[in-house]
């Protein structure tokens, strides 16, 4: 009991006299500790503290400053002088975590994942840039020539990941060299008003300034509800909420002021507890990823079911509207069913999907490792029997070979996370071979350890089949029809919603001296690491006010199309830029354009719409799959466009709507156009291929193989008409069918949807048996009547 005693003693001493030499709280009394200070983390820290002179003091080891001085005007500035000669920070930094600086803090400790920072997509931003670019005539074609900030690739031993994975990426990179450049170029600075009128194309990079490159993690965004967030590591790994307050216990931040932390804590993995007013959470929340991943395809709000409307309902106690989030209104469909059994985004996606490698990745299916296939496997193989590559093909044909297995054996980068002591029967391996540390093998059945500490039990698909527990509608889809396996994603049936916001009207006003804030340049400027959207966005304005708007919105059944892997995938609106420019002096430079690229996409010097319809996952899975009618007999499906595009008249006209004759000559003169014209569209922006079979706008610009469904693709998917294939011989068709549906109708057989596919599948079987019996009675009765011949001969 004494031993136990003076135990605790000391270590109750050695807490305390790391909180009393820490002079920073003296000011920041109450506020949180960023990191429970039993954990590894903190120890390495008071341990530089300790090597520093400044025992005790965590706070100078990430932000510096001078602890000794008594104002804050002094201590927020500098560093203490062994931090001069040695690593750590080499001035007061108020955003430790900023990749302007943090090699100085972040890095010292982790520094893999800070060197490979700079060239994740996240920050980069590549593949933003080459969509807008291609939406603007795309002068430098496929290639993913620019990123925010231009840079280089790190050496190819300095490559995060695991040897399997540095070879299949290297493979990758020479099949797509278009997409995973070594080098890349720095993004050309805003036009001039005056160099617009000279070439109205170069508004492109006023777009992608002042609105497209918000969210990269080199700058804190804009300040609109449920856009706060930190920069650099801390985008991810510190909270703030929606309203970006404060919430915490130091009285010396402001509780009002918005733009703010919820809590001074580190938020990771399951080991790490961040604790909010008397909530513990651990992992990061899927509402952090949404403050940026709520544009473009819209995959972090999907996940959590919320697709955005034009309409303010519904209304609060006071009769107020619903608040706009992201600068939107969303309607709250059904979530992913991932999110609905508590998974975070962190669950799937690896370190490298995050963190990156290190090399360009030109976009997302570059970045992304990870299948469905790896945790799920097929009804016919378990995750580990398949190869390495599986639904990663980018080849149009499945992968073969080697059973990729599982590993116990971790990278040391890996060992940082919260790695479960039971490795079991080892970790599954991604598509491309590194292990997915969450997800641990116990005979034929996965445990997934979940950042939010719940542990998960996963049965394989394959492990599902033996035990009776599919569905007969998936063992069709799934096991029954190869192609599916071979050909489809997995969430191309099990994607049943999609946003998909056709039509992207943008206007870049430069009249009139209009202005706007170029965020990409605010964020390149910092005072150690305070970038300059944080101080004064006033004096980063460039010429130019963006607007935008959209045609009409839908989610219900995405259309199909081939991606950048090779597989058909659930495919929504992507860039589908129709351009206005107003010059200096307040007229048109374009309006309503959309622009023509030639010699791409199999159009040749007449060219194609620059318009584009992108290849998604739109992570909205559901169990229940959509219904096979809504991809064999759907014109939108097939790439036809809604309705194979019949509801809109022709875009490329003007509409005028006012007092007519029956002529339809407008009466009055004084009037307005009410749908001014899109002079190149002569088809809904739903619609990817004519009648004809032709492409009419891009589909997908980052990858090879990304395209329209094919014409054998299309023949293979096409089932319209098949009730008429039925129905035009009942019920008066012939004699027998004639007989058979007066029978029906004198013994009352009522059918309903059930007796009707017994119907259907009685068909189809006594069908294939006459078909297959006929003809080997013909061939029998053939052969005993030349045997009968010849033996009578």
């Amino acid at each position: 009991m004494q031993r136990l005693i003076l135990i605790l003693s000391f270590v109750l001493s050695f807490l305390l006299a790391n909180e009393s030499n820490n002079s920073c709280i003296e000011c920041h009394k109450g506020i949180e500790d960023i990191r429970d200070h039993k954990s590894g983390m903190m120890k390495a820290i008071f341990k530089m503290a300790d090597e520093a002179g400044i025992k005790g003091n965590d706070c100078v080891v990430c932000h510096g400053g001078n602890p000794n001085n008594s104002t804050k005007e002094l201590a927020h500035k500098g560093t203490i002088d062994y931090f001069k000669s040695h690593k750590g920070p080499k001035a007061f930094y108020p955003y430790p975590a900023s990749p302007w600086i943090n090699k100085n803090t972040c890095g010292v400790c982790h520094p893999k994942q800070v060197l490979a920072q700079e060239n994740n997509l996240m920050a980069t931003e590549q593949g933003k840039i080459h969509g807008a670019l291609w939406g603007f005539g795309s002068k430098e074609k496929y290639k993913h020539t620019f990123s925010n900030f231009g840079g280089k690739s790190v050496n190819s031993d300095e490559r995060l990941g695991t040897k399997a994975y540095k070879e299949y990426m290297e493979k990758l990179a020479k099949v797509e060299p278009q997409g995973f450049l070594i080098t890349t170029k720095e993004l050309p600075p805003a036009p001039t008003a005056d160099e617009v009128e000279k070439d109205p194309s170069l508004s492109v990079f006023t777009y992608l300034r002042q609105e497209c490159l918000r969210c990269h993690t080199g700058g804190k965004g804009r300040n609109r509800r449920g856009d706060y967030r930190g920069t650099g590591c801390s985008s991810c790994h510190i909270p703030y909420s929606n309203s970006g307050l404060y919430e915490g216990g130091d009285k010396s931040i402001s509780k009002v002021e918005n733009g703010h932390l919820l809590v001074h804590s580190i938020q990771s993995s399951r080991d790490v507890k961040v604790k909010v007013h008397d909530i513990n959470y651990s992992g990061i929340p899927v509402e952090t990823c949404t403050t940026c991943h709520n544009r473009g395809k819209r995959i972090g709000v999907s996940y959590q079911g919320l697709m955005e409307s034009g309409y303010q309902a519904t209304f609060d106690e006071k009769g107020n509207g619903q608040p706009k989030l992201h600068t939107k209104r969303y309607l709250h469909l059904t979530e992913d069913i991932h999110y609905t059994k508590g998974m975070l985004c962190q669950d799937c996606h690896t370190s490298n999907d995050m963190h990156g490698d290190g090399f360009f990745r030109g976009a997302n299916l570059g970045a992304v490792e990870i299948e469905c296939q790896d945790c799920h496997g097929t009804t016919k193989k378990y995750p580990w029997e398949l190869p390495l590559g599986y639904s990663d093909e980018f080849a149009t044909t499945p992968k073969t070979g080697k059973a990729r297995g599982t590993t116990k054996t971790l990278a040391e980068y890996l060992k940082d996370g919260a790695i479960p002591k039971d490795k079991g029967d080892g970790f599954l391996l991604s598509a491309r071979g590194n292990p997915l540390t969450k997800a641990v093998r116990k005979g034929n059945k996965i445990i997934m350890h979940l950042s939010s500490g719940k542990d998960i039990e996963l049965k394989p698909l394959k492990l599902l089949k033996e035990e009776n527990k599919i569905s007969k509608e998936g063992l069709v889809a799934m096991d029954n029809i190869k192609a599916h396996t071979d050909k489809l994603e997995c969430y191309t049936c099990h994607a049943t919603w999609a946003p998909q916001c056709y039509g992207c009207h943008v206007k870049i006003d430069y009249s009139g001296g209009k202005q706007n804030p170029d965020y990409l340049l605010a964020s390149k400027h910092h005072v150690n690491g305070k970038t300059a959207e944080m101080t004064n966005l006033k004096d980063y304005l460039v010429d130019g006010k963006v607007t935008e708007t959209r045609s009409y919105l839908r989610w219900e059944d995405p259309a199909l199309s081939q991606n950048g892997e090779g597989r058909i995938s659930p495919t929504i609106p992507g860039c589908q830029v129709t351009l206005t420019v107003i010059g200096k002096n307040g007229n048109a430079l374009y309006q309503n354009h959309i622009f023509k690229i030639k010699n791409v996409e199999d159009a040749g010097e007449e060219g194609i719409n620059a318009i584009t319809m992108s290849p998604v996952q739109p992570h909205t899975i559901t169990k229940k799959s959509r219904s096979c009618e809504s991809c064999h007999t759907s014109e939108k499906a097939m790439g036809y466009g809604i309705n194979g595009g019949r509801y809109f008249s022709d875009p490329s006209k003007t509409t005028m709507v006012d007092l007519m004759d029956s002529n339809r000559k407008v009466l009055a003169h004084n009037i307005d156009e009410q749908i001014p014209a899109t002079p190149n569209l002569k088809y809904d922006y739903s619609v990817m291929i004519d009648k004809n079979g032709k492409q009419v706008q891009t589909v997908g610009n980052h990858w090879k193989l990304s395209q329209a469904l094919d014409n054998r693709t299309r023949e293979k998917l096409d089932r319209r008409g098949v009730c008429l294939s039925c129905h035009q011989s009942i019920p008066e068709g012939n004699l027998a069918i004639s007989t058979m549906n007066h029978i029906a109708e004198m013994s009352g057989i009522k059918i309903d949807n059930k007796e009707h596919n017994n119907i259907l599948n009685k068909i189809l079987n006594i069908g294939a048996w006459i078909q297959l019996i006929i003809p080997i009675i013909i061939f029998g009765l053939v052969t005993l009547w030349i045997i009968r011949k010849r033996k009578f001969k």
